[in-house]
């Protein structure tokens, strides 16, 4: 099996065409016109990033045996309904205040990641994610497109739960299906009039 490798902590990016269920979903993308993600797939420039203003506490990648690591892909699963083996080409952990940030104390450390990502069995499920973890609870807070890069509007997209309407839909350019109402994240949107990451932490996906 040939690989390619993309940098400590992350799953190398195999020739997925030799696997069956790999050739077979190769097929399947193919004629719905979608584009195999590993070619898409780069070696990671880095796996971590100095503290910045605009990344407080710097970002590192996490090594494939850290909860870091396995945490945010069980949050993708379990919000997503995605099975099967997922494979990571780029993570970034970091740490920062709440948006907007706040005094209260199990709010003055969020823990995010970004992942991006594609399933090996379902080439059209491929994806950028925002997981975000506080004392009560963790979840994804917005997706973007694989194919999109940065932190920009109106790439990445968050959902607003309505507790009126429980179905799930798909999304143009989004992988999975998503409850509730979506909204720009970085901007703002469907009722939520604050930016989705505080200023302090928007430069840890530079170069993403």
């Amino acid at each position: 099996m040939h690989r390619r490798h993309v940098g400590p902590g992350l799953e190398p990016v195999p020739d997925l065409d030799h696997r069956p269920a790999a050739r077979h979903a190769r097929g399947v993308a193919e004629r719905r016109g979608i584009a195999h993600p590993a070619a898409a797939a780069r070696a990671a420039a880095a796996t971590s990033g100095s503290a910045a203003l605009d990344c407080v506490n710097g970002w590192t990648t996490p090594t494939k045996s850290d909860d870091l690591f396995t945490s945010p892909l069980g949050v993708i699963r379990r919000t997503t309904g995605i099975e099967g083996p997922l494979r990571v080409v780029d993570m970034r952990y970091f740490e920062g205040p709440e948006s907007p940030p706040s005094d209260k104390g199990y709010l003055l450390v969020v823990e995010r990641w970004y992942v991006k990502l594609f399933a090996e069995r379902d080439f059209s499920f491929a994806g950028r994610f925002l997981v975000e973890a506080r004392r009560f609870g963790q979840g994804v807070a917005a997706v973007a497109p694989y194919d999109s890069t940065g932190y920009g509007s109106p790439d990445w997209i968050g959902f607003q739960h309505d507790s009126a309407d429980p179905e799930r839909r798909t999304y143009e350019g989004l992988p999975g299906t998503w409850e509730g109402v979506p909204y720009d994240f970085v901007e703002g949107g469907a009722g939520i009039e604050i930016a989705g990451l505080p200023d302090d932490v928007v430069g840890c996906l530079s170069a993403t």
